[in-house]
């Protein structure tokens, strides 16, 4: 599983046209999937995503997690972040899940999320045209991928 995390003071996300998805704060999460993943990946990037220490403190020092900013997220799937990109100029997606292993995996990572956090996540819809709008707030862009 790849995690695309971002720091937002806002975002939001337009699904097939409908607006389902807006934080005022917190972290966007961009996660792509692949056959391999299982609950241990989902528990691994819950427990991390949610204690990320990478808020400011009272003194401006990346120190504190969402959990201590009780902060929102937003969850987008995406399987474009397994793009393989070594061989010409059209990206593979050959290790990108098919929805019918990405959708229960996708599900279970937005369950998981709220469980840990106890609030309700945010989110697109698995495989709709989705459009995205965010304030990256620093900018503080982190990268998790469950395999290394």
């Amino acid at each position: 599983m790849r995690i695309l995390i971002q720091r937002v003071s806002q975002a939001s996300v337009i699904s097939d046209g409908i607006p389902t998805g807006k934080i005022a704060g917190g972290l966007l999460l961009f996660a792509g999937f692949e056959d391999g993943d299982d609950q241990k990946d989902i528990q691994y990037a819950v427990r991390k995503i949610v204690n990320l220490r990478i808020f400011d403190d009272k003194d401006g020092v990346m120190n504190l997690s969402l959990m201590d900013v009780k902060g929102d997220i937003l969850l987008i799937s995406q399987f474009t972040l397994h793009a393989k990109t070594d061989k010409g100029n059209r990206p593979s997606y050959i290790k990108a899940a098919r929805p019918e292993i990405a959708i229960p995996l996708y599900n279970s990572l937005l369950e998981s999320l709220s469980q840990a956090t106890g609030r309700e996540i945010q989110c697109g819809v698995f495989g709709a045209d989705m459009k995205v709008t965010l304030i990256n707030d620093g900018p503080v862009t982190i990268w998790i991928d469950t395999k290394e």
